[in-house]
């Protein structure tokens, strides 16, 4: 503990029992795992250990507890049941040092105090270099999402949208434990409310705009577990709505903002994750009149352009993520196993940039793991060896307050391209450029995936890999079938693959391998986000089906597929913004062989820790 801390009541879980203790000195740490050690205490007058009999579950038979001291003074202590718990049960302990005042002292002060509220003064943010954004933000949303339900005649009279925010859930489908991920706010909520906690619902008055948050009646034992509750007004300042009421109150407040409103609710399907969204339900809903259909694709389209304030956080992002994988990049060693660099890449997001979450499992490939497309899952997870003479494909993006980044970097665990690895990197670097350089407003997505098809093609037949006519591939899709087998890439907000790309009125998704998998194939606008991501991949299933295949084994040269299996695969994945002229790139990580290079060898500068964007 530092210099001059002054303790007063720690109360800490003890199994089922309740643990006053009060502490003074300055190098106070502790330790728990059944037990409690205490170290490095300087010598001190008085530690005290209090027990409450009425916070011990009478379920337990036995309780065992220890307190432990790096001192002459130790002592232990150990309780059969809640009976046997009396003032004499427990004796004081006595050590030089200054005394602390206790709990009911008028100069004393909490050891622990609340936290501050987040967000915090109209902004969210993870504290000293990292970014606030607005409330503001969400209000301009609600606003876009009532103006274009207004402009849009179909939209009922006296409308209100209503949804409903994300609930808690268990570890998986069907788990019965109590234990279950941090919770992320469900994407369509969040992109009108930017509300953190779960089991709340918001209205958007769509005559007027106003946003109304309805908030869980929460019992008072909550504070003793989760914390604070918060009331009505202090929920107001956080979120910056016009109004908070609590969820049981709801139909009245509905009924207040339109006499007989007609309530639009989100129901589709995701055409992206092949999700159903789940419409807003709740007791009473059946007196009012629904409309199930009309909301989700006007709300998606809102999505998929985006507002500078919006921008600016997905900038933040990807500037964060740049900075973890160039940190990876001077990392890595040879021996490592791939876990171990997703982990160096985790804790420089969050511990950086206030990132807790990762926007998707982290893919970590290495070798031949490159070649699996969504590497990482529970079936392949990031447990290889990262060896020397491989390549590594590193797919992981960071997440902050819900909003994406999604980065990939290829290169040589030893710092050092082999001429092998140059052709197949090259190829899609090549590919990637000729698409960055070709994107601007009114482009349609599904051309720059052929022409990243082409490219790279091109760059595989100066290599030798293959052989033949670039038109005669073209037509027979080789690269879709063979080399690369998902989309050139999709769009990018709170949700990694985020929606929006394939409404009614925009063009339906392609045929065919590689390029069927296109998450959108939509004319380019200015302010929407979208990733770039070639990839070229050695599968052996993929090469074994092509061998077979008279249509396709005419442009393969066997022996260099021979030579290429167990390479792995190359995926360069940068993240940019359409402007009114081009692209704005907001990954920035060295790209070319020598840049690469020069930056795993130490040069080219040092990281940026400031995360300013």
């Amino acid at each position: 503990m530092p210099a001059g801390f002054q303790a007063s009541s720690l109360f800490l879980p003890v199994l089922d029992m309740r643990v006053s203790a009060l502490l003074s000195g300055r190098q106070a740490a502790f330790a728990w795992r059944g037990r409690r050690v205490l170290r490095g205490l300087d010598p001190g007058p008085s530690l005290s250990v209090s027990l409450s009999s009425s916070s011990i579950s009478q379920r337990s038979q036995v309780y065992r507890s220890q307190v432990l001291l790096s001192s002459p003074w130790a002592t232990q202590f150990r309780l059969k049941s809640p009976r046997e718990i009396s003032s004499e049960s427990i004796r004081p302990l006595t050590l030089h040092s200054r005394l602390v005042p206790s709990r009911n002292s008028s100069n004393a002060s909490p050891l622990f105090k609340m936290a501050e509220p987040n967000p915090k003064d109209g902004y969210f943010s993870m504290g000293p270099n990292t970014l606030k954004v607005p409330m503001a933000l969400f209000a301009r949303n609600r606003q876009r999402l009532a103006e274009a339900l207004r402009s849009h005649a179909k939209t009922p009279d006296n409308s209100v949208v209503l949804l409903q925010g994300g609930g808690d859930q268990g570890i998986c489908e069907g788990d019965s434990s109590d234990v279950g991920p941090i919770f992320k706010q469900e994407a369509y909520f969040h992109w009108a409310f930017g509300v953190l906690e779960p089991d709340h619902f918001g209205a958007v008055d769509v005559t007027t705009g106003k946003g109304v948050l309805y908030i869980p009646r929460l019992p008072k034992e909550y504070a003793t577990w989760m914390g604070s509750i918060k009331n009505l007004e202090e929920t107001k300042e956080r979120y910056r709505v016009d109004e908070v009421r609590y969820v049981d109150d709801m139909p009245n407040s509905l009924r207040e903002l339109q006499k007989e409103p007609t309530l639009l609710t989100l129901n589709g399907v995701n055409s992206d994750s092949k999700k159903q969204t789940r419409p807003a339900a709740f007791d009473g809903m059946s007196e009012f009149k629904i409309e199930p259909n009309h909301l989700q694709p006007i709300m998606a389209e809102c999505r998929v352009i985006k507002t500078e304030m919006e921008l600016q956080a997905l900038r933040y992002a990807s500037k964060i993520s740049s900075e973890a994988h160039k940190s990876l990049m001077r990392q890595i060693k040879p021996g490592m196993k791939e876990f171990q660099c997703e982990s160096l890449f985790l804790h420089h997001i969050y511990f950086y940039g206030g990132a807790r979450h990762v926007c998707y499992n982290c893919i970590v490939g290495s070798g031949q793991s490159g070649s699996v497309l969504h590497y990482g899952h529970a079936g392949a997870p990031n447990d290889q060896n990262v060896e020397d003479g491989h390549i590594v494909l590193f797919d992981m993006g960071a997440e902050y307050y819900r909003f994406c980044s999604d980065i990939t970097c290829s290169y040589p665990v030893n710092g050092k391209f082999t001429d092998k690895q140059k052709v197949v990197y090259n190829a899609v670097l090549r590919a990637s450029r000729a698409v960055l350089n070709a994107v601007k407003p009114g482009v349609n997505y599904k051309d720059m995936h052929l022409l990243a098809n082409r490219v790279m093609l091109e760059n595989l037949l100066e290599g030798g890999i293959i052989q033949g006519d670039i038109e005669d591939m073209m037509k027979v899709n080789l690269a879709g079938k063979v080399f690369q087998p998902h989309g050139l890439g999709h769009f990018m907000g709170l949700d990694v693959h985020d929606v929006g790309g394939y409404l009614e009125g925009h063009p339906s998704r392609p045929k065919g391998p590689g390029v069927g998998n296109l998450r959108t194939a939509r004319t380019l606008k200015a302010n929407m986000v979208l990733t770039i991501e070639p990839g070229c991949y050695f599968i052996d299933y993929l090469l074994d089906e092509a061998l077979a295949n008279p249509e396709l084994n005419k442009f393969l040269v066997k022996e260099k597929i021979a030579e290429y299996r167990n390479f792995g695969g190359v995926r360069i994945e940068d993240d940019i913004i359409v402007t009114e002229t081009g692209v704005e790139l907001m990954s920035v990580v060295p790209r070319t062989v020598d840049e690469i290079e020069a930056w795993m060898r130490g040069e080219g500068g040092e990281l940026d820790l400031t995360n300013k964007i």
